[in-house]
């Protein structure tokens, strides 16, 4: 992912999120960041975009139709340092049903923008259900 400030996207993923950074190449602008099996690159926005994957105009928010699910062990330590840290959520804290076939998968889960607009869907599986006719 693009980044315009790396600097301030790895305080807000590593500080913020709980993410580690697994490795990175500062001399290129680049770390790859990871939280249990979710894993991100994140890259420093160049000036010069010919060398980049770009497939469109970059203009904030970045991600645009974007939605990225994000699954933790423990949603709710994430959300409350968000809270702690006075970050705005794009939609809060939640018990989510999602219908799969004949089951509903559920999940706790809230969604936040990270610095340049990336929409992250942090959530925790909390079980199935068999799915009834008015649920459906």
């Amino acid at each position: 992912m693009l980044v315009r400030d790396l600097a301030r996207s790895l305080v807000f993923y590593c500080d913020l999120l709980g993410f580690t950074e697994k490795f990175g190449r500062p001399e290129d602008g680049f770390v790859y960041i990871e939280t249990g099996h979710a894993q991100i690159m994140l890259e420093a926005m160049p000036d010069d975009l010919s060398n980049v994957w770009v497939t469109g105009e970059l203009a904030p928010p970045l991600g645009r139709g974007l939605n990225l699910q994000i699954e933790v062990a423990d949603v709710r330590v994430i959300h409350d340092r968000l809270a702690m840290a006075g970050i705005d959520l794009f939609r809060p804290l939640r018990r989510s049903w999602y219908r799969e076939g004949e089951h509903e998968n559920g999940q706790d889960e809230f969604l936040v923008q990270d610095p340049d607009g990336y929409l992250l869907r942090f959530m925790q599986h909390i079980g199935t259900r068999p799915a009834s006719p008015s649920r459906s």
